[in-house]
């Protein structure tokens, strides 16, 4: 799983991070810390040239993470960001330490996002998160399988927002789509597929009790005020609009917001839709324990008529090559 949880110590809070998530030849603007039994060591102070002679001494002395201060966190976070491309294509990094960084560095981009969705540079932001992602993801199955590794199972908007990004793209790759513009347009979609639920408040997100009736009726109103909400910062390709307001559509007419038919939801939108719900059902949420993979893909095969057949066999496929569910 990817680094990410907080450690407790005697100084205070701290993250545990790759070391290849240091570049060479960067000055890191937050101070770098070593673990040192049950304390934390300052190795170097922020705005101090990192370089590949301090890396190497690092990893001769079996050092692979160093930790940063909590209170740095956003810091390091648009470190990530600023290197993300430089350690997705770089084939010297392990491919489940590159999918860790990758996963680290969309957690706290979405954090920022759905904080401040309709800030035109958080959008920006995510685009350039994609970018990184789908050139990963293009090296082959194995940068697949990393990011299957290090996805988080336990629910959040925001996991679940990376999760669905991930394998909206593994699926469209899968299923013909090579070109990275056409994907990183896919991807976006995908990321921003729940923009909409900032505008619900978490007590009826996170509610454990059935939803009643109201409760129901607002939930429906995320994919158009998804919609509402990125429209209005006119920055993305039209068609990642599509995946946004469209994810809950079903090929039978069952779903919402607008009841259409197989024929008339994108291409991009049944890609998006096979991967919520799979993600959705194989997570733990608050009100339910998590589904493995393959009975979750038996569930949605038997909702018949509700996803296109022949992507979601592509899809089960892609997840379980030797098997295809009954």
């Amino acid at each position: 799983m990817t680094i990410t949880a907080s450690r407790d110590k005697a100084t205070g809070q701290y993250l545990p991070i790759y070391l290849d998530s240091l570049r060479p030849d960067t000055v890191p603007a937050f101070n770098l810390y070593l673990e040192n039994g049950s304390d934390m060591v300052l190795y170097r102070s922020a705005c101090t040239p990192f370089s590949e002679d301090i890396r190497q001494s690092l990893l001769e002395n079996n050092v692979t993470r160093l930790y940063v201060a909590a209170y740095d966190q956003r810091s390091y976070s648009r470190y990530l960001e600023d290197n993300l491309r430089a350690v997705a294509s770089d084939s010297s990094i392990k491919e489940s330490v590159r999918a860790g960084i990758i996963y680290d560095s969309a957690r706290f981009l979405v954090e920022d996002l759905f904080a401040k969705p309709t800030m035109g540079e958080n959008i920006r932001r995510s685009e350039e998160l994609v970018e990184s992602t789908v050139g990963f993801v293009l090296t082959g199955r194995a940068a697949f399988e990393s990011l299957l590794k290090v996805m988080s199972f336990d629910y959040s908007t925001y996991t679940h927002s990376i999760n669905v990004c991930a394998l909206s793209l593994a699926l469209g790759q899968h299923v013909g789509i090579k070109n990275p513009a056409e994907l990183k347009v896919l991807g976006t979609g995908a990321l921003l597929h729940d923009i909409g639920k900032t505008r619900i408040a978490d007590s009826i997100l996170n509610k454990v009790a059935p939803l009643t009736g109201a409760e129901k009726i607002l939930i429906r109103k995320h994919p158009d005020w998804g919609y509402d909400i990125v429209k209005d910062t006119d920055l993305i390709e039209p068609d990642s609009y599509y995946p946004i307001v469209q994810h809950h559509e079903r090929e039978n007419r069952s779903g919402y917001p607008r009841g259409m038919a197989g024929q008339d939801i994108h291409h991009y939108s049944k890609i998006v839709a096979i991967s919520d719900v799979f993600d959705a059902m194989t997570t733990k949420r608050v009100y339910r324990s998590e589904i493995d993979a393959y009975p979750a893909l038996r569930i949605m095969f038997a909702d018949e008529g509700a996803f296109e057949p022949g992507l979601l066999e592509q899809f089960a496929r892609m997840l379980v090559p030797d098997r295809k569910p009954d």
